[in-house]
């Protein structure tokens, strides 16, 4: 790991007196290489909160152009960049924030035939996808490669987060062995109360710096459930399922997902 300059330590100075960070936990931060898949609501401060913690690589990827109708949630685009396509915009905002980050743009959907190539070279994956397809080609992906998944989703004024980690409890498979309906939305797409990927998003956040820094108890193996309509947070505990298609004992992964 290189040592940190001058500026560096200036610029993470509030984070490295932090016992548990220290100048060892930001060399981490500066080596590691985190997928971000989804660069909308929750992408947006998962991508700003983590290139502003100064983790050195992310890996962007999004598919999708800046609409207007993103604007009230995604926070890391803005009006000029309507249009533009998201992981430029994403890219732009973070070489503005922090130019140690290097951001590495997939202008494309994650499919059967790319995902196990985006995911392999990164250390952890966060899922901020949309899409519930996508989500289970990620989870079979990180299963098959044995990388860390940050869970998040949200609908309305709820939300969810979790931490899949290999060898430390169940994947996404284990928790929602099925995909609902694709056309539970309506086609239109889910409602969204502005703050809730915010906090979602910060969540899914503070969880991949500590399994870069290797602090603190993960989300793993529960499940976190905010509703901020009430201002409640619950967690569920979730148990590996033997039979889980994805990490049990028999994995039919293969199959499920072709190129994994």
């Amino acid at each position: 790991m290189a040592e940190l300059t001058g500026e560096q330590r200036r610029r993470y100075a509030r984070q490295i007196g932090i016992a548990e960070i220290g100048e060892a936990g930001q060399e981490k931060l500066a080596s590691a290489r985190v997928l971000v898949a989804g660069a909308g609501g929750l992408g947006s401060p998962v991508i700003l909160y983590l290139a502003a913690a100064g983790v050195g690589a992310l890996g962007v990827a999004d598919s999708d152009a800046v609409d207007i109708s993103n604007l009230q949630r995604q926070i890391i685009h803005d009006t000029q960049h309507v249009g533009a396509h998201k992981t430029a915009s994403a890219a732009e905002r973070v070489a503005a924030l922090n130019p140690d980050v290097e951001v590495v743009r997939f202008a494309q959907r994650i499919t059967a035939d790319n995902a196990a190539a985006l995911v392999r070279d990164y250390d952890i994956v966060v899922d901020c996808t949309d899409n519930f397809p996508v989500r289970y080609l990620l989870n079979d992906a990180c299963v098959a490669l044995g990388k860390p998944l940050v869970h998040g989703s949200v609908f309305e004024f709820e939300g969810q987060a979790s931490a899949f980690v290999p060898g430390q409890g169940p994947c996404y498979r284990c928790l929602f062995p099925e995909a609902p309906p694709a056309d539970l939305d309506g086609g239109a797409g889910p409602m969204i109360f502005p703050p809730a990927p915010g906090v979602i998003g910060a969540i899914q956040a503070a969880e991949t710096l500590k399994l870069i820094l290797g602090t603190g108890q993960s989300l793993a193996g529960k499940l976190l459930i905010v509703d901020l309509l009430k201002m409640r947070f619950k967690e569920l505990n979730v148990e590996r399922d033997p039979a889980c298609v994805a990490c049990g004992s028999n994995p039919g992964v293969a199959r499920l997902s072709p190129g994994l």
